[in-house]
């Protein structure tokens, strides 16, 4: 039987923090540790190449700043040969443990993953839902798409303000 720990609908992919995945991975050291993306299933000999501590200063196209934190995971899917099992969830916070000794590691920083196949584009996501079962751990990703901060803001209040007239003028610069 499988157990799926999905988003609250209110929030976004955004929300899972680091401290968030650690804490839905307690328990389940021994379990093996699946990655699901662009419609596919990594292979046993996906390889965690670097782990980024990331922060951010920006300025959206509507003039607003912004600032946040990033744990990036970058993950090779590579296929092994058939000896190799997926890396358990331990070895998984191992890792992340030792890059936070030498890297201090934000617990609220949002996680994101870079994953590509040998000699491909790497490609940008976002942990979408984690599922558990008897034997392994799968965290489901789902692509990140760029977005207009400041329309994406005003569609948000509108839907929690209750609001269903039409839209004003994006305040986007384009």
């Amino acid at each position: 039987m499988s157990a799926l720990v999905t988003q609250d609908p209110t929030t976004s992919s955004a929300d899972f923090s680091l401290a968030r995945l650690l804490h839905m991975l307690e328990g389940h050291d021994e379990k093996a540790l699946v990655i699901e993306y662009a419609g596919r299933r990594i292979g046993r000999g996906y390889h965690v190449t670097e782990v980024k501590a990331g922060s951010f200063v920006t300025l959206d196209c509507g003039g607003n700043p912004d600032a946040w934190q990033e744990t990036v995971l970058q993950v090779e899917d590579i296929s092994a040969e058939s000896e190799r099992t997926f890396m358990q969830v331990g070895k998984f916070t191992r890792i992340l443990a030792q890059v936070d000794r030498k890297i201090p590691l934000n617990g609220d920083a949002r996680v994101t993953f870079e994953v590509s196949r040998p000699g491909e584009p790497m490609q940008v996501f976002d942990l979408d839902q984690l599922a558990v079962d008897e034997e392994t751990v799968v965290l489901q990703l789902e692509h990140r798409s760029a977005i207009c901060k400041p329309r994406h803001r005003a569609a948000q209040q509108a839907v929690s303000s209750g609001c269903c007239a039409p839209a004003a003028k994006s305040p986007c610069c384009s």
